[in-house]
């Protein structure tokens, strides 16, 4: 029978015809070089993965959602293949038309995608340490993840080079496959401007059209030609977040002030537009804009580019770009009054990161130099990257209240002897799941190498150009892995609780405590109540603050020490939470520090909800208590009251954050909420369409959050009183 054409029908078949033509080149090319078979896929996925340009863009790029593709970071790494992606993208007509043709390129990838190839190199033991990648949906104390995250390039180097440069230098590599596959990147950069170009000049902007064309021919002159040559490289690479850029943007920006080719209502402008182009691809976790800090090479530009940051943020309010300020005494003070001011708005963003802690931390715990330390950038969640020389994919989630149940459950019929006994447990179940972590990651970056140069990374990566090392294959200065920790605070609480209750008061039995939990609580009512009544993190109390940072050292200290064993340069805890506190939690039964089974764990560093009960100033001192320099980056998360930030209180407020950074403190990532707004965003939804939250290293429209998500945040101490 034959079908009647409809007007997508043509559309659809080009896109399965891509599916099998991808599919087919990676055939084709199995036993060549990863770098020529990843060219020859790049040279067929760009052209159908950036969108045409719309009228009205400022910026040219936009991506697609493929359901096949080469990336670093797609739900995947490498060769990803997503089937969920066919229905929308194809269409249910296609798809019942050619489901003959489908299953093959479904079955090919089956075998085929890289995530599931660094699945199958997984020895016996690590499977049976690992047996599950579903960590959403299943319970679990470790999980892999499968990504290549956080990268983050010399975005000044890539602009004093522009596409000429990098192509030359691409000439220059002398191993003659990845020479051939960086000179195909170039090209298809190249390809990608001179399109949009012609696209631009079809819709009558010259002025874009030029600026492409600009591209092709030399390193970037102006702002609007660097913003875009940035914006093209990180969706092009797959990269997510755009580091420095107060730094790397500043001399374009005082360039065109000079000249006069902008004044600064028009340079807003672009800034403005950029921010709403990040905003519009919608990464949910990333998009990250660092400004201000220590190392900055053009100070004074850069703090001009920060004010068109810090306004921008105001002018288009979003989860992203998740602007982030580096304190410094040396930087224009008017950075922080602007920053304290938004905040207190009720904006999320700056997040305020202190670098007078933050470059001495990083430069101990990476083993790196003063000026390399000072080239930190949070990415994503607020995992550190060195920018241009580091890389450390969070590829592994350790669940550590599962753990803690699980030592209680396992123990001995008769419990342990002492307090001292049972921690020894908890610390070998955590070390056996670290080890397995790190396993993982390296055989992760392995199998990448294998399967693709990754060649926009290593373009874009001057110590993998200058040795001439596909970026995964030798070529990074600093190849390290990240290890995402979650309940942590759970973890330390229910420790101090069995101390507390099992073998210092001796109030419960360690087989009722290990009833109670087994049973979630059911019918033990005042056991839950002994446990929640113990001391809590987040109160300046050195019974439990005294615990959680030794057992902060311990866990970091066993993951640094695998990191060496299976050859990373560093291999480091980050307590970022995004929602996997509460997505974890959902399948954790109850643990001992009083948590009901399929409540959410607490965010970061933070406090179980309600567990701070003695004011922010008490609260900020246990924060400072974790030792900095032995992770690579953690969240705290705040909630104040608006009233902290009236003209009669923001000066307290003030004095009280730097207070906070004075002891040590590392970082503050803050909500200004009425704690009854959120309540009725909960019940009332439509009132608050734009009430922006922080939720982890991440913000969020509160009314977008899963239920669960939204209780959590709500269950957050909101602090509106100084003491």
């Amino acid at each position: 029978m034959n079908h009647p054409q409809r007007p997508d029908s043509g559309i659809s078949e080009l896109k399965l015809a891509y599916l099998e033509v991808f599919t087919d080149t990676h055939r084709r090319f199995a036993h060549a070089p990863p770098a020529v078979r990843e060219a020859a896929c790049l040279r067929l996925q760009v052209p159908l993965q950036f969108a045409p340009l719309r009228r009205g863009d400022v910026f040219a790029g936009r991506l697609n959602e493929l359901p096949l593709l080469f990336s670093p970071e797609d739900q995947g790494l490498g060769f990803c293949f997503h089937p969920d992606r066919l229905p929308d993208w194809l269409g249910e007509r296609t798809r019942g038309m050619h489901a003959d043709r489908i299953g093959q390129v479904e079955r090919y990838w089956h075998d085929h995608r890289t995530d599931n190839l660094v699945r199958q190199t997984y020895p016996a033991d690590l499977t049976a340490t690992l047996p599950s990648d579903a960590w959403t949906d299943e319970p679990g104390e470790a999980f892999p993840l499968y990504r290549l995250a956080g990268f983050s390039p010399d975005f000044g180097r890539v602009l004093r080079l522009g596409l000429p440069g990098l192509a030359e230098e691409a000439r220059q590599v002398e191993d003659a496959m990845l020479r051939g596959g960086l000179v195909d990147a170039v090209e298809v950069l190249t390809g990608l401007c001179r399109r949009y170009a012609v696209e631009a000049e079809a819709i009558g902007d010259g002025h874009l059209s030029a600026t492409l064309d600009g591209l092709c021919r030399r390193p970037p002159e102006t702002l609007r030609e660097a913003l875009q040559l940035v914006w093209l490289t990180v969706l092009i690479s797959g990269g997510r977040n755009f580091g420095r850029m107060d730094d790397y943007a500043g001399l374009f920006l005082a360039a065109d002030l000079a000249a006069g080719r902008l004044d600064d209502a028009s340079a807003q402008r672009l800034v403005t537009a950029l921010w709403r182009c990040i905003e519009e691809r919608k990464t949910t976790f990333n998009g990250r804009v660092i400004i201000g800090g220590r190392g900055r090479r053009n100070p004074e530009a850069a703090d001009q580019f920060a004010r068109l940051a810090l306004q921008a943020t105001r002018e288009a309010p979003a989860p992203e770009p998740q602007l982030t300020l580096r304190l410094d005494d040396a930087q224009d003070p008017a950075l922080y009054e602007t920053a304290l001011d938004m905040i207190g708005s009720g904006l999320t963003y700056p997040m305020l990161y202190n670098d007078a802690v933050n470059v001495p931390a990083v430069e101990r715990a990476f083993g790196v130099s003063q000026d390399l330390a000072e080239r930190y950038v949070p990415f994503g969640c607020g995992e550190y990257v060195i920018e241009g020389h580091s890389f450390g994919s969070p590829n592994g989630v350790l669940n550590l209240p599962a753990v803690l149940r699980n030592v209680v459950l396992d123990a001995p019929s008769q419990g342990f002897a002492d307090f001292n006994a049972l921690r020894c447990a908890y610390d070998r179940r955590v070390e056996r799941n670290v080890a397995a972590l790190a396993e993982q990651e390296a055989l992760a970056y392995d199998v990448a190498a294998a399967e693709g140069a990754f060649l926009f990374f290593t373009l874009l990566d001057e110590n993998s150009m200058r040795r001439g090392r596909a970026m995964f294959d030798g070529g990074c200065a600093h190849l390290g892995g990240t290890l995402e920790t979650y309940g942590n605070t759970n973890a330390a609480d229910g420790l101090a609780a069995i101390r507390r209750c099992v073998y210092e008061q001796k109030s419960l039995t360690f087989g009722r405590l290990r009833s109670a939990v087994r049973a979630d609580f059911v019918g033990h009512g005042e056991v839950r109540a002994r446990l929640v009544a113990a001391p809590k993190w987040g109160n300046d109390d050195p019974a439990v603050d005294d615990l959680a940072a030794e057992q902060h050292r311990t866990l970091c200290g066993v993951t640094r020490k695998h990191g060496k064993r299976v050859g990373l340069d560093s291999y480091l805890v980050v307590i970022i939470n995004n929602q996997a506190n509460t997505i974890l939690g959902r399948h954790t039964g109850a643990t001992p520090d009083g948590r009901p089974a399929g409540r959410p764990f607490a965010n970061g560093n933070n406090p179980a909800g309600g567990a701070d009960r003695n004011g922010i100033t008490a609260l900020l001192r246990s924060l400072a208590r974790l030792d900095p320099t032995v992770h690579a980056g953690a969240v705290q998360n705040l909630k104040l009251s608006p009233d902290l930030f009236s003209e009669c209180n923001c000066p307290r407020t003030d004095a009280l954050l730097r207070g906070y950074f004075g002891l040590g403190g590392t970082q503050l990532m803050i909500t200004v909420v009425n704690a009854d707004d959120l309540l009725d965003a909960y019940e009332h939804p439509e009132r608050h369409p734009n009430l922006l939250v922080r939720v982890g290293g991440f913000s969020a429209r509160f009314v977008e959050l899963a239920r669960d998500v939204q209780r959590e945040i709500i269950s957050r101490t909101c602090h509106g009183s100084l003491r």
